[in-house]
């Protein structure tokens, strides 16, 4: 059973006592359990929230009431039977302070559905809402697909960018219908994925946009998890490294914003400045902590994440490998949902030579030994000098094949493409068996790139490759013996080998 812990709690006991949150007889439910939200089908239903200590709390909903007591600090929690997907309904909370038979406050949500919900999370590429980031990053007919974004039964759920030394219960945003107006602001591979689910299974979708562009995958882990194991010191060391920075940054920062002041008022031309980095998204646990902590009492369907571009740097990559398995481990332990879905997106194609996007990109690739876990390959879709490609189309639909296959009843179906298994020897040549690729391999393009080679000395050079069946045999002029392979590895990598179902392999090293 799920319960909020013991500092949480205690944390409502101060804000009662300085007459903040909610004291007195009000019975409040927290802003996930708002008018217009999507509950969970065909498994308990949470409901929670605060009151008066000791005062009886009476919830309805559907054709189910159920009753709970709250604590001494005025939390109570109940749990409803599972509903089939359907709505709209109302919930009401109804409560009646002990000792007292008249009814003491209430609180109504209406228009809730009951359906499958999903919490997207990561960073920019997640992000991106469908009207895309002005001046940088335009999504592929967005007019088209704002314009059509009326969708009854997909409800919306857009957590502002916050952090928080602590775990936080509640956050400020509430469930929206998916409309024009506030698809456009919602994430785009989110959307698409959740318009792709919704439309096949014919069921209602709730969708938790919870994003920070920019952000490192440890902000986003808890810490408990953090802080159980050294093998994460690094990623405090590198916030330490970051915080003694942050002085020198803010100088940068505005002296760059007076010159854009400056250059306003003169009628000229803003100049195009680095990217910095928000420093509070950075802090270890910070955002897990205000924008995941309040959900996690919500019961889910799954996960689909899109983050690492954040972890590419040559000290943090190395990381990753330890880092975003933990994160999958951390969600699920903080859910106590068991071992749910969780769909992620690998960093695509991109132009950042100091950096090592090969060494993420394959971290993430060895994450899909996690259980229950999905990978949409998008080195395809990459732009050379945008890190925010404009199509999210196809990662929303690449991300509900994974969820198709694992979620929805159509195991049979290729939701990847070509997955490194193992490499042979013959002779002078590496023969590569890829997993994902029964019907056969294909390149898009005259001639297969992207494969390197490796002999006794660890030095990669540039390779030959030719398809032949489900396998590919790599060479290269001077390796007579060869010893490792890689393909995809660059940041911006030209590598085009596909299966036959028209998917992309991915970044991999034999090593």
């Amino acid at each position: 059973m799920k319960s909020r812990p013991a500092f949480v709690a205690a944390a409502y006991l101060f804000a009662t006592f300085f007459g903040i949150g909610s004291a007195g007889a009000e019975i409040r439910l927290p802003n996930v359990l708002s008018s217009h939200a999507v509950l969970q089908r065909d498994t308990p239903i949470h409901v929670w929230g605060w009151s008066n200590p000791g005062e009886t709390v009476t919830v309805h909903f559907h054709d189910q009431t159920r009753s709970a007591s709250a604590s001494s600090l005025g939390l109570w929690s109940l749990w409803l039977m599972p509903e089939l997907a359907g709505g709209p309904y109302t919930l009401t909370a109804q409560g009646n302070a002990e000792g007292d038979s008249g009814n003491g406050a209430g609180v109504t949500r209406s228009d809730i559905l009951v359906g499958d919900v999903w919490l997207a999370s990561g960073q920019s590429n997640m992000e991106m809402p469908l009207n895309g980031f002005p001046g940088s990053a335009v999504l592929k007919n967005a007019d088209q697909e704002i314009a059509q974004a009326n969708l009854p039964t997909v409800r919306l759920l857009r957590i502002e960018k916050n952090s928080s030394d602590y775990p936080l219960d509640d956050v400020p945003a509430t469930w929206t219908e998916c409309t024009p107006q506030t698809a456009a602001q919602f994430s785009a591979v989110a959307y698409f994925f959740g318009r792709e689910i919704n439309t096949r299974e014919h069921v209602p979708i709730g969708l938790i946009d919870s994003t920070w562009g920019g952000t490192p995958v440890d902000s986003w882990i808890s810490m408990d998890t953090l802080g159980s194991d050294a093998g994460f010191m690094p990623a405090f060391a590198s916030w330490a490294k970051f915080s003694d920075s942050l002085s020198t940054s803010n100088i940068i920062i505005a002296n760059e914003k007076r010159e854009d002041e400056a250059a306003a008022k003169a009628h000229q031309p803003v100049r195009k400045h680095d990217w910095h980095p928000a420093a509070p998204a950075w802090k270890p646990a910070g955002l897990y902590n205000a924008m995941i902590a309040p959900a996690t009492p919500y019961t889910i369907k799954g996960v689909i994440w899109y983050q690492g571009e954040a972890n590419t740097g040559p000290e943090r990559a190395p990381m990753y490998a330890k880092l975003f398995p933990a994160l999958i481990a951390d969600w699920r332990r903080q859910w106590k949902e068991g071992n749910f879905p969780f769909l992620f997106v690998q960093i695509s194609n991109f132009s950042s030579p100091n950096e090592d996007w090969g060494t993420v990109r394959d971290a993430q690739r060895r994450t899909l030994a996690v259980t229950n876990t999905a990978m949409a390959v998008t080195l395809d879709i990459g732009t050379a000098d945008n890190v925010h490609p404009p199509d999210k189309q196809t990662v929303g639909a690449r991300l509900a094949l994974g969820a198709r296959a694992l979620v929805y009843g159509e195991p049979q179906l290729t939701y990847s493409g070509p997955l490194f298994r193992t490499v042979t020897t013959e002779g002078a040549a590496l023969r590569v068996w890829f997993d994902s690729a029964k019907n056969g391999l294909v390149s898009h393009g005259p001639r297969l790139e992207g494969f390197e080679i490796a002999g006794a000395d660890g030095k990669f050079v540039p390779a030959t490759a030719r398809i032949d069946g489900s396998t590919v045999i790599v060479e290269a002029r001077g390796v007579s013996q060869p010893k490792a392979v890689r393909y995809g590895w660059a940041s911006f990598t030209n590598a085009n080998l596909f299966n036959k179902e028209n998917l992309p392999a991915s970044t991999f090293t034999s090593e």
